[in-house]
């Protein structure tokens, strides 16, 4: 299995595009587990509707924000269908269409 690590703070708002060059959205939000005591990334999070999920705890609590019509696109990505490889330029294996949202 290949390991790579990365910068997570020059990852998040990058533009992440897809196999056919299609903008998916903007890299917001990391899950990661621990495994075999190693805190790895297993999914991660793109579209308006991620950056609104990473900041959301925050504007829950806020009594008029419930009532705004934010944004509802995510696509999760699972760790091994996006491709760091160039860290600047994050790209998805696959069609945009192909991604669970």
């Amino acid at each position: 299995m290949i390991f790579h690590e990365a910068h997570v703070e020059r990852l998040l708002g990058k533009k992440v595009r897809d196999v056919n060059d299609e903008l998916v959205g903007r890299l917001e939000e990391m899950i990661a587990e621990v495994v075999d005591g190693e805190l790895v990334v297993v999914e991660y999070h793109l579209g308006p509707a991620a950056m609104l999920e990473r900041i959301g705890g925050f504007f829950s609590a806020l009594p008029y924000f419930r009532i705004i019509p934010f944004p509802k696109r995510l696509y999760r990505v699972p760790w091994d269908k996006l491709d760091l490889s160039d860290p600047m330029r994050p790209r998805v294996r696959c069609a945009k269409s192909e991604l669970r949202s």
